[in-house]
């Protein structure tokens, strides 16, 4: 945005005092996180005092397991949806310091996509809370619009050339050289790709998202090692390096990445145990949504299971534990996700969180050395 503020469509003159800086990605993604965190914390008080008043509570009454309820019963009434000033901070970070100049071509499809899963989130709340025995969106409906704009995104990102002519390849770690192609059928199998990449990490990050802090604190791992992923793969030179496909334009998305992370930051202060506003599913859903956009422009889907390692772990408990009670009618385990297994055996809820945050920090650090491991 400030390119277009400054230079409108005559482009940037380098040659200004002090404007040579915003050519370089680093110092915008510098900028972006300070913005970002900034936004979170000027928001924050305004929008928890608002949902506060607004009656938009955590209500443990409607958890059906009675050992939760004792858990969490400290939890009740604390405001929800905190996503609306996480993500709000995250658009207007990256609008901001985000190139819009024909540069690049994959900020403005992250941030609909982004906005696009926060609406769904939002509304889901929304129902949940508001709407006297409703449960929010019933989960085929919640999946249909995660699904419709997971396919316009993956439609987006083939129209403006994601992958070149031959269509976007899936990169297989440890294997040198081997690339599966996603863009032979019209398009179609980067399409499937994308609604399993974009809506799987959704959903998994707001499975994730059940004691405090602990999705955010995950969240801000994995965008960490997604800035360094964009920015490796947006460069040439470094791509070459790695021996991984240079995705020109990705490195930009350093900058949107770095925006949510400023403003995850900003959300963590408030949400850090004893959290004082949760997110709910309009944060959880575009949080995950841009880690897996992330994942498919840079062209690192599989990446993705290793940087995300606790979000699979979570959503995977999750999928043992209902199919083993409908097919055996036994459990897997005490409670799913398994950040609840934990407490059902005796564990403090920060010490879940605390090493969960470790797990998923050692992930993200582990994930970078996999482009060499090829």
């Amino acid at each position: 945005m400030l390119f277009e503020l400054l230079f409108g469509a005559e482009g940037p003159r380098w040659d200004l005092p002090g404007v040579w800086l915003l050519r370089f990605i680093s110092f915008r993604a510098v900028a972006a996180v300070v913005t970002g965190f900034l936004l979170a914390m000027l928001l924050g008080p305004r929008v928890i005092r608002w949902l506060g008043g607004a009656g938009v509570g955590e209500d443990t009454d409607k958890s059906p397991s009675e050992t939760l309820r004792e858990l969490h019963s400290d939890k009740s009434g604390t405001p929800t949806m905190g996503g609306l000033f996480l993500i709000g901070g995250t658009l207007l970070s990256a609008a901001l310091w985000a190139r819009f100049d024909g540069f690049n071509v994959y900020t403005l499809p992250g941030l609909v996509l982004i906005a696009w899963f926060a609406v769904v989130g939002f509304v889901d709340d929304w129902i949940k809370l508001r709407v006297a025995g409703r449960s929010g969106l019933s989960a085929r409906v919640k999946q249909a619009w995660l699904t419709v704009g997971s396919v316009l995104c993956g439609i987006w990102l083939l129209a403006v050339g994601l992958g070149g002519p031959d269509g976007p390849g899936l990169y297989v770690p440890f294997v040198q050289g081997s690339i599966v192609s996603l863009g032979a059928l019209v398009g179609v199998p980067f399409a499937l790709v994308a609604v399993v990449v974009l809506s799987g990490s959704a959903n998994a990050v707001n499975l994730t998202d059940g004691l405090d802090g602990l999705a955010i604190g995950c969240v801000i791992t994995s965008t960490l090692a997604y800035c360094g992923i964009c920015y490796f793969v947006g460069r040439r030179d470094f791509s070459e390096y790695l021996m991984v496909e240079h995705v020109p334009g990705t490195g930009e998305l350093t900058v949107l990445l770095a925006a949510l992370l400023g403003a995850s930051l900003g959300f963590l202060w408030f949400n850090a145990p004893p959290a004082q506003v949760f997110m709910g599913d309009v944060g959880s859903l575009p949080l995950g949504g841009a880690l897996g956009y992330a994942a498919l422009c840079s062209r690192t889907e599989l990446w993705l299971f290793v940087v995300g390692g606790v979000f699979v772990v979570e959503a995977v408990s999750v999928i043992l534990q209902v199919g083993s009670y409908k097919l055996r009618g036994q459990r897997v385990f005490r409670c799913a996700p398994i950040h609840h297994h934990f407490q059902f055996g005796g564990m403090p809820e920060t010490r879940v969180v605390v090493r969960m945050w470790l797990i998923s920090a050692l992930l993200a650090m582990a994930s970078l050395a996999l482009f060499k491991l090829r």
